[in-house]
């Protein structure tokens, strides 16, 4: 099982309080996670200020562009694989993005793994793109990705869709690494199809270990189907993690958070259907001996990456205790210990 810590690039007013962490406490905690022996390090993605969060604070939150922050992060860290969880599909144009795509994964030496995706919030997406609102945005993934595909892939490379249309683009430098890793994120069946086909793995949010189980048995079929090798192909599921002495401890601590407040909101989106109590259960919350136990469970119906933790805190060095505290206490069960990795 491979770790890793969701950075605070735009999710002020959402995940964590309005000025929580500018690009230089990014960075501290980017440079922590590589120190404490994790794997990973995520980024998300958001251009304008979702309505819920204009209507809850007064000042508007900073989002860091994640390509970008990326680059900085990569440029003070050595180690680390850089994930995106995720890059907004729908609102990026695929050669600009298949550019600093490459040009980021030259630079960190291969580090880079672009996870792609819908986006939780269609009206951004209108604000944003509003020439194309109406266009599925299932749609303009599927064909983003496989732009993508052919631009790391072709010398010169050519691509006409329903909505995107590119011709006879020569585009180098290459990304580093060959394949380039990009994953499909979501909890749709077109999500698990787009990562059975045509990517290096999916990257489910807050599903129970049941659904878990059944998208990466749907993954699999589909790839063999598709002639590609399934035991390859990551699980990288995000969960959210909240240590303390106990569960009730973790759970006050828990309820207590803007990621709490951030999570009611997707119950009309990504976790629609999905019960907030019952989360809790299917997260990181608890003391370590019961996050241990679910580590093993997730481990068990075929997830290999916790990648992007979301880590519940209200302050930037509450936020770093915690992922000190899991290091410590956790991460050793799983033949990692602070500083083993250079």
């Amino acid at each position: 099982m491979d770790f890793g810590i969701a950075l605070p690039t735009c999710v002020e007013g959402m995940a964590y309080p309005i000025r929580f962490a500018d690009h230089e406490g990014i960075l501290r905690i980017a440079q922590a996670v590589e120190r404490l022996g994790y794997d990973s390090a995520l980024v998300n993605d958001h251009y304008s200020t979702m309505p819920y969060v204009r209507d809850s604070f007064t000042e508007p939150p900073r989002f860091y562009e994640p390509m970008v922050t990326l680059t900085y992060v990569a440029a003070h860290t050595s180690r680390i694989k850089l994930m995106t969880g995720v890059v907004v599909m729908p609102m990026r144009e695929p050669v600009l993005l298949a550019k600093q795509a490459a040009c980021l994964d030259q630079i960190s030496g291969g580090r880079l793994i672009l996870g792609l995706g819908v986006g939780a919030y269609r009206a951004e997406f209108a604000s944003v793109r509003p020439q194309i609102a109406k266009a599925p945005r299932g749609e303009l993934v599927a064909e983003g990705i496989e732009a993508l595909v052919e631009l790391f892939g072709q010398r010169r490379a050519s691509y006409t869709g329903a909505h995107l249309e590119f011709h006879d683009v020569e585009m180098f430098p290459k990304p580093a690494a060959d394949p380039f890793p990009i994953l499909s994120c979501g909890n749709a069946p077109a999500t698990i199809r787009r990562a059975a086909t045509l990517c290096a793995g999916w990257m489910p949010a807050g599903l129970p270990d049941d659904r878990i189980a059944a998208g990466v048995a749907e993954m699999r079929r589909q790839a063999v189907e598709a002639g590609r090798d399934a035991d390859a192909l990551m699980v990288a599921a995000q969960t959210v993690l909240c240590i303390d002495d106990d569960i009730d401890a973790a759970a006050q601590r828990f309820r207590g958070s803007q990621v709490y407040e951030h999570l009611a909101s997707l119950r009309q989106s990504t976790l629609r259907d999905v019960d907030i109590d019952a989360y809790m259960s299917q997260n990181l919350i608890g003391g370590p001996g019961q996050i241990i136990d679910r580590i093993h469970r997730l481990a068990e119906v075929g997830v290999n990456h916790l990648a992007g933790l979301i880590v519940v805190a209200n302050t930037e060095a509450e936020l770093l205790d915690q992922i000190e505290r899991f290091a410590a206490d956790v991460l050793p069960a799983f033949g990692k210990n602070i500083g083993d990795k250079k």
